[in-house]
Parts: C-alpha cells; structure tokens; sequence
C-alpha cells in the first residue's frame, strides 16, 4: 500500500477539481468543433439541409451510448457500490470523477439532442426530454460536493433511461459505450 503525505494528496484532488472545472466551463460554452467544419463544407458546395443530417440516427445513438456508458460507470455503479458514503475508502476521488463524469454526461446529451434534431422521427421523440437533460447542468457540481446524492443519481438514470426509450422508439438502438479517460477529461 502506498502512503502519501496530506500535501500530495490535497495537489492531486487539486488538479483534479481544476480539471473538472475547465471541463464544466468548456462544456457551458457548447462549442462544438464539427460546427466549423461543417459551415466551411456547406459553404464550398450547394448542400440541402438534408445532405447536412446524414446519419443523425447513428450520431445519436453514439452520443447518447457515450453518456449511458458514463453516467453507469462512474455515477450509478459507484453509487450502488456504497462509494459515495462518508468515511468510504476513496469517496473523495469518486466523487470527482462523478462530476466529470455528469459534465461529460451533460454535454454528449446536449449533442445527441442536436442530433436527433435532424430526423423527424427521432426529434419527436427525444424532444420532450429537452427539459430533463437541461435539468443535469447544475447536478455534476452538486455530485463533487457530494450533495443530495441519491437524488442526484437517481435524475440521471431517469434521463438516460428516457432517452434510451426515445431512441429506441425512433429506431435508433443506445447501447452503452463507457468513455475514455481523454474523451472525459476533453468532454466528447
């Protein structure tokens, strides 16, 4: 077992917390890098808005893969397993990576919403959840704190489960698809 002095261990959840709030920042300004491409493709050559909505269905499911995957494993499974109590071994940390993970969460939904926006079966069904997934902004800082946990955890499950339903409906299947470290730390 290896030991570490309070200092290092306050540096590490330091760097940690500031991670996440260039995640939660970055993740409010909702830039979108794809945007820049796509406005420089549109302009070069004579597209419908269409042509532009190509594989929205399979971009939603990826999307909305990518959040399910995040929130089970680093919100709801860590939940269940008791990590978020007081006095759990490694609750600070968990807790950290829970907010990073509902900010990552937050903004795939956000992208997935986009997405769906491009075939009409699917934004029928996906836009009543507008509201629930604008809900979890302020829910991943609640979820570092460590603050109403169980509520907290149970409104993104209930979300993730809604748009599962809503695709699933449309024809456009969410498995879920548990993010990498960089895909986390860089919000997509």
């Amino acid at each position: 077992m290896v030991t570490r002095s309070p200092l290092s261990v306050r540096r590490l959840l330091t760097a940690l917390l500031l991670c996440g709030a260039l995640l939660a920042g970055g993740t409010a300004c909702g830039s979108d890098s794809d945007s820049t491409a796509d406005t420089t493709k549109a302009s070069a050559s004579a597209t419908t808005k269409a042509e532009k909505q190509k594989f929205a269905k399979t971009r939603f499911a990826a999307n909305a893969g990518l959040a399910a995957g995040a929130t089970y494993q680093w919100i709801v499974k860590p939940y269940r397993a008791g990590k978020f109590k007081a006095g759990a071994d490694g609750r600070k940390f968990a807790l950290i990576k829970a907010g990073l993970a509902g900010a990552f969460t937050y903004n795939r939904l956000n992208a997935a919403v986009k997405n769906a926006k491009g075939d009409p079966t699917l934004s029928k069904a996906v836009g009543p959840l507008s509201a629930g997934i604008a809900s979890l902004k302020g829910l991943s800082t609640k979820l570092r704190k460590g603050e109403g946990l169980g509520d907290v955890t149970s409104s993104f499950d209930d979300v993730i489960s809604g748009v599962k339903d809503a695709g699933k409906s449309a024809g456009a299947e969410v498995t879920n698809k548990v993010p990498s470290a960089s895909q986390l730390t860089k919000g997509s």
